[in-house]
């Protein structure tokens, strides 16, 4: 079942202020961080916590960064992006991809090939989230782990309405439902930071 005909989700949910052309607002690389450096050593450290050395990785919604623990050596980095200076420019990526998922969701990825996959604060720009999150089930080996995370900060006209209306809670409660729907089990979700001495952080973390 796709997004367009849960019932949890009400009619306009995934419309943005700005519907114009993603391509032309990602075209300008945006060669900075979206978090500060406190949750992204949280992050790092959760990374270190449920990948593996030679791990297949899709690092999906990417950029010119990746935030993987410096002293794991996975067997691949796959990163998908918008924009290709900024893949290009991510040292952790072994090959990368532009596509548009909200355009097309399906994933250039055989199936059952990955051990992991990664989205770092972007979900919120999805269109079709349980779309592409079926997408990398299917890519993703079986008992391997999805790890998506978000914080506060987001490109508020890029962003989709329904999560624009929640809040932190409430954007975990909207993940763990795109992954469920998508076919993944053992949904959790994890704080990892709380917005004390950095930007806050969840990871909500989905089984294939």
């Amino acid at each position: 079942m796709t997004e367009q005909s849960a019932p949890e989700f009400p009619p306009h949910a995934f419309d943005r202020i700005d519907e114009s052309d993603d391509a032309l607002f990602y075209a300008p690389p945006r060669l900075v961080t979206h978090i500060d450096e406190g949750a992204i050593a949280a992050l790092s450290n959760f990374y270190a916590q449920v990948l593996n050395p030679g791990d297949s990785i899709l690092d999906l919604m990417s950029s010119w960064v990746s935030h993987l623990p410096a002293e794991l050596e996975p067997g691949e980095v796959i990163g998908h992006g918008m924009n290709a200076e900024e893949l290009a420019a991510n040292p952790r990526l072994t090959r990368w991809f532009v596509q548009d998922l909200n355009e097309e969701p399906t994933l250039p990825l055989a199936d059952a090939s990955l051990d992991a996959a990664l989205c770092c604060v972007s979900v919120q720009y999805l269109r079709k989230p349980v779309d592409v999150f079926a997408e990398v089930r299917r890519a993703l080996r079986p008992g391997t782990p999805f790890v998506v995370s978000y914080s506060n900060r987001c490109f508020p006209t890029k962003a989709v309405a329904i999560w624009r209306s929640l809040d932190m809670t409430g954007h975990a409660a909207l993940v763990r439902l795109y992954l469920e729907r998508a076919g993944f089990i053992a949904v959790t979700p994890h704080v990892l930071a709380n917005g004390a001495s950095c930007d806050p952080l969840i990871a909500v973390v989905g089984k294939a």
